[in-house]
This record gives structure tokens, sequence and C-alpha cells, in this order.
């Protein structure tokens, strides 16, 4: 009997033999644009945030663009939590927590959140990036003929996830309240509705509409979905976000967060009414698929947030910094985006420009800051996105600002 299977091809006779010119090609492409990425080798100092030894430099630098906000990443508190579970309860979680990996640091984690955001249930995934791509794709694919109306400033994950769920999608200018409502009148009001929005962008370090886009999801019968992650530990009294600070968190359906930024450890979710949380764990293969998160990473998560709903004196000096670097940075010159949050994007406005910048400040001042390019923000603003945290010292922002001023000068980079 004949095989059906055809005969290997041998390496001279594939149909296509140059795929490494294909991957060099796209490489060098990146480079000519000034958008290669490089990876510093960094070796964060236990207990010196923002201090790290920069093997790549070889010497000391302090840490100018961590997402680890408030330093809990270092906190004693988060570091017993998780030495105890290590100890207790060992390093893995034994697999995807539909089989054998749902121990009960994540349960206790799940309910630490729903408590956080007065929502019935809450579901924990491995990152932020991983919650907003399987609850918007999930969402969208279960309700019927749906539609999604998405800022046009969300983050990447946000758009995959609208991608993927095979929904329209209607695009709305970042926080035009008249455009989206625009979009919802033209849409048939029978169909199911999505709008999906950000509280703290993260690169212009602007605000969401929250409240008006409540307004007008109930208006015309819309679920909202409110990414939280530059906020939650950050804001409101409990630090459950933007939400929370302008009295609207009870009006938004569903709140993504993440643990790996204030609250310095790892991993995202999503909190929301049970059903929602149940049909996204559920259908959601972003969620059922995945290895659950290590014991560890859950309870030095929820010792976090715990102690950061008691405690506002973190989230206090987070402001005074940011606040006292602005002023510095305008005393000096140098050309920022005047927020009001603890974002502080330096532009500058050309790629290589802004690569060259970032590596005089590591080898020469001892600055670690990276610089932020297309795609990830537009051609034409690219920038350093710097984030003070209440551990950097007036001193070390002295010396960030003094740098910066002498490395424009060097590059020919206007200051202001």
């Amino acid at each position: 009997m004949k095989s059906s299977l055809q005969p290997r091809l041998a390496p001279t006779e594939t149909p296509f033999n140059a795929y490494d010119d294909v991957f060099s090609g796209a490489l060098s492409r990146l480079k000519a644009e000034g958008r290669y990425r490089v990876f510093n080798d960094l070796a964060r100092k236990a207990g010196q945030f923002p201090l790290a030894y920069s093997h790549s430099a070889e010497r000391d630098v302090v840490i100018w663009c961590a997402n680890d906000y408030l330093g809990m990443g270092q906190h004693p508190v988060v570091h017993a939590a998780m030495h105890e579970a290590i100890t207790s309860l060992g390093a893995g979680a034994g697999g995807t927590r539909n089989i054998s990996g749902n121990h009960h640091a994540m349960v206790e984690l799940e309910e630490t959140l729903s408590e956080l955001h007065g929502k019935e249930a809450s579901l924990v995934f491995t990152s932020g990036y991983v919650a907003n791509e399987a609850a918007l794709s999930t969402l969208g694919s279960l309700l019927p003929d749906a539609v999604i109306f998405s800022d046009a400033c969300n983050h990447a994950s946000m758009i995959h996830g609208v991608r993927h769920s095979g929904a329209e999608k209607q695009i709305f200018r970042h926080n035009d309240v008249a455009h989206l409502r625009e979009l919802l009148e033209a849409t048939d009001p029978a169909r199911p509705k999505i709008i999906a929005f950000e509280s703290v962008y993260s690169m212009d370090g602007d605000i969401g509409r929250i409240g008006e886009f409540c307004d007008l999801a109930e208006e015309f019968g819309a679920l909202t979905y409110l990414d939280e992650v530059h906020a939650v530990g950050l804001y409101g009294p409990r630090g459950a976000g933007v939400a929370e600070r302008d009295g609207v968190m009870h009006r938004v359906d569903i709140i993504q967060g993440t643990l790996g930024k204030a609250y310095g450890v790892m991993g995202g979710y999503i909190a929301s009414r049970r059903v929602i949380v149940d049909a996204v764990r559920s259908y959601a293969p972003g969620f059922i698929f995945t290895t659950s998160l290590p014991p560890a990473l859950a309870a030095g998560a929820n010792a976090s947030i715990r102690y950061l709903m008691e405690s506002e004196a973190e989230r206090a000096a987070h402001q005074a910094k940011a606040a006292t670097l602005k002023a510095m940075l305008h005393e000096a010159g140098v050309p920022y985006l005047h927020t009001d949050t603890h974002i502080v994007p330096v532009m500058i406005g050309d790629p290589n420009l802004c690569k060259a910048a970032s590596d005089l400040l590591l080898d020469e001042r001892g600055i670690y800051v990276q610089p932020i390019n297309f795609p990830t923000v537009p051609r034409g603003t690219e920038r350093l996105r710097i984030t003070p945290t209440p551990l950097h010292t007036d001193a070390m922002m002295q010396h960030l600002v003094e740098s910066l001023v002498a490395v424009f000068e060097r590059l020919n980079i206007r200051l202001g």
C-alpha cells in the first residue's frame, strides 16, 4: 500500500530557503529607523531600590524608568509573604488552574482583588497583557453581533483583544466624548456594545474621562471596560485606581489591572460581576491553557495590595516626588509633557537622538532610562519616559536634571 505522505525535501530542495535573509532584513530596517531595541543587563539591588548594577555599562546606575512605581518589589512585607509561601507551599503552581494549579494563595488573592474594587468576583492571569487580550477577545466573541468602541490610545493588549474577538470595532478619538457619542448614535441600539478605555495613559500621562464614558454607556446600553494598569495602587484612598478616586468605580462594569507595576510583583486581573468573570474563566484560552502564577507571586501580590489598601504614605510621597521633578525640569528648560499624573515624558522627537541620549545617560551619567520610540508612541514624539518613585531622593533628581541638560546640549536637542 502506497503511503499518502509526501517525501521530505532535502535542505537544498526547500521551496524557500532565504529565511534568515528575511529575518535579517527585518532587523536591519528597525536599526535603520532607530527602532532596534537593546536590553540592558541589570541587577537590581535588594533593599536599595532604585539602585542597580548595569552589567552593560559596568557600573552602578539609578533606575528612572521602572514601573515598580512605589518600590513595592523591594518592600519587606512583600518579601516576607513570598518567602513564607515558598517555604510552606513550594515554588511552582503545579499546572493550569483547571487541572492542578488552583492553589489557595490564588483564591485569597482573588478575594482581595474583589474587595479592592467592590466587585463580586475577580480572575487573575499571568500578566496584564494576557488579562486584556483574553478578557476582551472572549467578551467580544460571546456577545452576538457585538461592537467594541476603543479609545485610539488604548494599549496594544487591548487592541489585540478587540481584534481577536472577531467583533466589529469602532475607534473613537482619544478621550473624545463627542466622537464616541456620534459612533454610538450611528450604531443599531439592539446590538451589544463594549466601551474600552484606560484611566492613566502611560505614555502621555493623561487621564481617561471615566465618568463621562460611563454616562454614555448607561445612555446607550453598553458595557464599560476600564484598564487601570497604571493607576491601581497609586490613586484612590485604598489604591483601587482613578475610578475609586473619582467616585465612579461602582459604575464601571469590568476593571482590569496589574500586579506587576505599583504592586511590585507579577500578573494581571479583571474584576466584575460574577457571571462576567465566570464566562471569561470558562471560555478564554489565554486563561484556560496557561500555567497559574506560583503561590509565592500570588502571596506577594496579596500582601502588597493589603498593605497599600491601608497605607497612603507611599501614594502621597509618590505624587510629591513627581511634582518636585516636574518643577525642576521646568526650571531647567527640559521639554516635558505637563500631566496630572506620575508619568513624566521628556520629549525628544527623533528615534536616533532618543537612543543616543539614553546611551549617554547610562554610560556617562549612571542614569538608566530607556528610549520610547515607534510603535509604542507615534513617530516624531519619541521620548524618555521618566517615572519618579518615593525612593528617589532630591539629590538623585538634581543629578538627573543636570545630566539631561548636559546630554541635550551635547546632542543639540532643543531645550525650552
